[in-house]
């Protein structure tokens, strides 16, 4: 393939336009692509094929999170192509505390952006047994439920109200909470911030 096709598509503009977040100049840069070669085109639509498998593999009706979940790991993905090494995260337990991960939480780049709706992530660790990410929740997440991962979630600031199965859990910065498999589960803001948290998904296998 010419190596200027190929640099497009590793760009993960591609992906962003999939999703409806390019710019209007990205935006026609890529329609433009896609008209004149149909390895573009073929591109879009293996990635739009791969999203929509993604989104069925990871949830039990499509939800507005995994718009969220998909940019993050466009951006992890880019950060890795511009040198970041990776570095796996403690796994969280209950003895987990907020220090444990400063590397991160210290950096430059960990902040949600001022136009955030919903929820914002930044992946700070991936491997085929775990994915660990800060997240922000501006009010509330929808119902979910996790059938192959465990999910676990510290709390780092902000509040919240965690409904698991038929309980609720009233969670402050410090707080660890692990939820079982095959729960419904979901969170409410309760602070005037966000709530922000490390949040992990282990998997089964």
């Amino acid at each position: 393939m010419n190596p200027k096709l190929t640099e497009f598509i590793e760009s993960g503009v591609l992906e962003l336009y999939i999703m409806g977040a390019t710019t209007a100049q990205e935006t026609l840069a890529v329609e433009k692509m896609a008209a004149s070669h149909p390895e573009i085109r073929q591109e879009i639509d293996a990635i739009s094929q791969a999203m929509e498998s993604y989104a069925l593999a990871h949830a039990e009706q499509p939800r507005k999170s995994v718009k969220s979940l998909v940019l993050a790991t466009i951006d992890y993905m880019e950060r890795m192509k511009q040198g970041e090494l990776p570095v796996a995260p403690p796994v969280l337990t209950a003895e987990s505390v907020v220090e444990d991960f400063a590397v991160w939480l210290n950096r430059e780049d960990m902040v949600m952006p001022d136009d955030t709706e919903g929820v914002y992530a930044k992946i700070i660790g991936y491997t085929p047994a775990a994915t660990t990410a800060v997240v922000w929740v501006l009010e509330m997440t929808e119902n979910e439920v996790h059938h192959d991962d465990y999910e676990r979630f510290l709390i780092l600031e902000g509040s919240c109200n965690m409904f698991v199965g038929e309980e609720v859990h009233e969670l402050k910065p410090g707080d660890f909470i692990a939820i079982p498999l095959h729960t419904p589960h979901r969170a409410d803001v309760t602070s005037a911030i966000p709530c922000k948290v490390i949040l992990q998904r282990l998997s089964i296998n």
